[in-house]
């Protein structure tokens, strides 16, 4: 049964650092792009970065561009959400998700994903 699972959110003052960790089981990720994702109360669920199969393609949305960095360990099964320089207006559920595909690609729509995560809490406050 495929299955991915996040971890690695909590409570952190703004300024602080999170890593996420998107863990797969039930299938390897050699061909599957990965999103990261994340809903805040209140709003819709957006886009925040993603990767290719074999990370040679890295998306980021504005907001978090230059403090959160993507990356992947396929031989783990393992993908990170490294975040720094948190910020209240990062608060929010953050899932990942995954598709399966031979060419090397990603993008951060929702509707692309087959496979998601049941998402880990990040709150930023002082």
């Amino acid at each position: 049964q495929l299955q991915l699972v996040e971890s690695g959110g909590g409570l952190v003052q703004p300024g602080g650092s999170l890593r996420l960790s998107c863990a797969a089981s039930g299938f390897t990720l050699d061909y599957y792009p990965i999103g990261w994702f994340r809903q805040a109360p209140g709003k819709e669920r957006e886009g925040v970065s993603c990767i290719s199969s074999r990370g040679g393609i890295i998306k980021y949305t504005d907001s978090v561009k230059g403090r959160f960095t993507i990356s992947r360990d396929n031989a783990k099964n393992m993908v990170y959400l490294q975040m720094n320089s948190l910020k209240p207006e990062d608060t929010a559920i953050y899932y990942c998700a995954a598709v399966r595909s031979v060419q090397p690609w990603c993008v951060m729509s929702e509707p692309r994903y087959d496979y998601w995560g049941q998402g880990t809490q990040v709150t930023v406050s002082s």
